[in-house]
């Protein structure tokens, strides 16, 4: 509807990836990430834990190993960054507590986010999510169980609340889905080193006058900030105004904003409505870090794991599915 439907749709399959963070999706010609040499980015700008054996390091080690060290270097633009770690249905407390653990041991912080909640994305690409309330607060619980006292920075629900705005969600779903938002944050933030962000949308869906007092029945006050630009593809300019201009009519709330393939800003050809969906052209954008261009924004980050599909368009595989193609234009693309 406002373009942003695809920031739910683009991350639909990432939660079957998400096990173990270095595919599953069944591709026999990956190598073990493992003989990539990915290392950790320094603390001081960037202390998000980079995984060592995602699908973009796999990728690397599987073009090394063929002879392809131009392709190779290139993917590893994006192996050697630090990417979100979507947190599955089955097994919360196992992947939360992997993920925390394997940061810790890397003295870094865990990029989580966590795309569970009821009724999501309201029947389209990514449909699904816990099959109750009760059934995501257990997941949620166990989400925190696996999360301990480890540091994390969590991006909490994409599109969540966003959709309860836009009409997407029917009405009545909405009183829950508020109760479940604040309940959430709750509990993380209950955590001893947990940074949570609610996600409230991007630069190109709407205004932020329309979507402030959502946030704020959702639990904005209890959270550190909220995320801007899920998976999707506006400047960091564009999203930097927008959460400028919603900071501050949610207390001056900080956020963050999605980086990962914003290098060319949005698409603006083709169908309207699949302008999100594996848009050519893309570039990824500025690397993850802490050291920004506004106060207000504590992180530009990579939520999204570029290089995974949006979905079934333009040649594209299932959502969250590796797509070396794509992978590399988005990795030439950028300076």
């Amino acid at each position: 509807m406002y373009g942003t439907r695809g920031a739910a749709a683009v991350l639909g399959a990432a939660l079957l990836l998400a096990g173990c963070s270095s595919g599953g999706d069944g591709d026999d010609n990956k190598a073990d990430g493992a003989g990539a040499g990915i290392t950790q980015q320094p603390k001081a700008a960037d202390p998000f834990w980079v995984n060592p054996d995602g699908n973009a390091a796999e990728q690397v080690a599987a073009y090394l190993k063929d002879g392809k060290k131009g392709e190779a270097e290139q993917i590893r633009k994006i192996a050697a960054q630090p990417t979100g770690e979507w947190i599955g249905p089955e097994n919360p407390e196992q992947e939360a507590r992997g993920f925390t653990e394997a940061a810790a041991k890397a003295d870094r912080t865990a990029l989580l986010v966590l795309y569970n909640i009821p009724h999501r994305d309201c029947g389209q690409y990514s449909q699904g999510g816990a099959a109750d309330g009760d059934a995501y607060r257990a997941w949620i619980d166990g989400v925190a169980k696996g999360i301990g006292d480890r540091a994390a920075t969590v991006i909490l629900e994409p599109d969540a609340v966003l959709h309860l705005v836009d009409g997407c969600t029917p009405d009545e779903f909405h009183e829950e889905r508020y109760d479940l938002l604040k309940g959430a944050i709750g509990t993380l933030k209950a955590l001893k080193n947990t940074k949570v962000y609610l996600d409230a949308g991007n630069a190109g869906w709407g205004h932020p006058d329309q979507i402030f007092e959502p946030l704020k029945w959702a639990g904005i006050d209890g959270a550190d900030g909220f995320s801007v630009n899920v998976s999707n593809f506006y400047s960091t300019k564009d999203s930097i105004a927008y959460g400028k201009q919603l900071s501050a009519k949610v207390g001056n709330k900080h956020f963050v904003i999605d980086t990962s393939r914003n290098g060319n800003g949005p698409y603006t050809d083709g169908d309207p409505n699949e302008r999100w969906c594996n848009p050519p052209g893309r570039a990824l954008g500025e690397t993850p870090t802490t050291k920004t261009a506004d106060p207000l924004v504590d992180a530009y980050l990579w939520v999204k794991r570029p290089g995974e599909s949006d979905g079934e368009c333009k040649g594209g595989p299932k959502a969250g599915q590796w797509w070396p193609d794509y992978a590399l234009k988005l990795a030439k693309a950028s300076k």
